[in-house]
């Protein structure tokens, strides 16, 4: 192994290993943009979660970018296909200069308002799948720069973005999990007042005609009450209603216990 590519393992070893250590995403990212700026050498980098109201757009220098900047980037992005691809295509790491020449760039409407001002010259970008935020899928787009005074990214930048890519939306989807299912309601809380009177006096084993007696109701309408409470306790007849809902009332699961009754 060459000695820049020794060197190059070693800067994405650094990522790697704070990856392995991460716990939390707010402290996390801002110790993970300088060694990503130190595996993907750049004067500059772009960190933007989207949709994520709760973790805005950070970039390394802190200032890279003014609000006339993102202002005119909002108004006009849709028309460079290097953004498209990182913001709405498939994400995989990509030289700017393998979708534009210098001329093509410089003359998109947002050259003068958004990459001049703040030297972006040359740029490498990628995008991944990065969790949920608020129980939406997001993604991370990350934008390495250079001036022009820099070279282009080489393909060895290229193949270290992409090892750093499926480890970073690993990370980001294990530290922004989708939100868990909400729990499924007790039995008490689906059956009416008079269901659950109905389904009461059966588990104490008295039969149709004696609950219609005790609540002085008809025995069809105790057979629709109970129509109602099979459904609802996902059981099949009188046994497994009484076994569910004796279950339910204790706090334990009651799905499935004789439901062929």
């Amino acid at each position: 192994m060459s000695a820049a590519a020794e060197a190059g393992l070693r800067r994405i070893l650094s990522v790697v290993d704070l990856l392995i250590d991460a716990v939390d995403e707010d402290t996390l990212v801002p110790a993970l943009l300088p060694l990503l700026l130190g595996a993907l050498p750049g004067d500059s980098i772009i960190w933007s979660p989207r949709p994520d109201p709760a973790h805005p757009l950070r970039t390394l220098p802190d200032d890279l970018l003014s609000q006339d900047v993102l202002d005119a980037f909002d108004r006009g992005w849709w028309c460079d296909s290097f953004v498209r691809h990182t913001r709405i295509g498939s994400g995989v790491p990509l030289r700017r200069s393998t979708l534009q020449t210098p001329g093509e760039f410089h003359a998109l409407p947002v050259y003068s308002d958004v990459y001049r001002p703040f030297g972006a010259e040359r740029q490498l970008a990628m995008s991944f799948p990065a969790g949920y935020a608020a129980g939406v899928p997001r993604r991370v787009s990350v934008v390495v720069s250079r001036d022009r005074h820099g070279s282009d990214f080489s393909d060895a930048d290229v193949a270290a973005a992409v090892l750093l890519r499926t480890r970073l939306s690993r990370v980001m989807g294990r530290l922004a999990p989708p939100a868990p299912a909400p729990a499924p309601a007790p039995a008490r809380d689906l059956v009416t007042r008079r269901e659950s009177a109905v389904l009461r006096l059966l588990a104490d084993g008295l039969t149709n005609q004696q609950i219609a007696h005790r609540l002085a109701i008809s025995p069809r309408t105790v057979d629709k009450h109970l129509e109602h409470a099979y459904a609802k306790l996902q059981v099949g007849g009188r046994v497994a209603a009484a076994n569910a809902w004796l279950m339910r009332e204790a706090g334990r699961p009651g799905r499935g216990l004789d439901a062929g009754a």
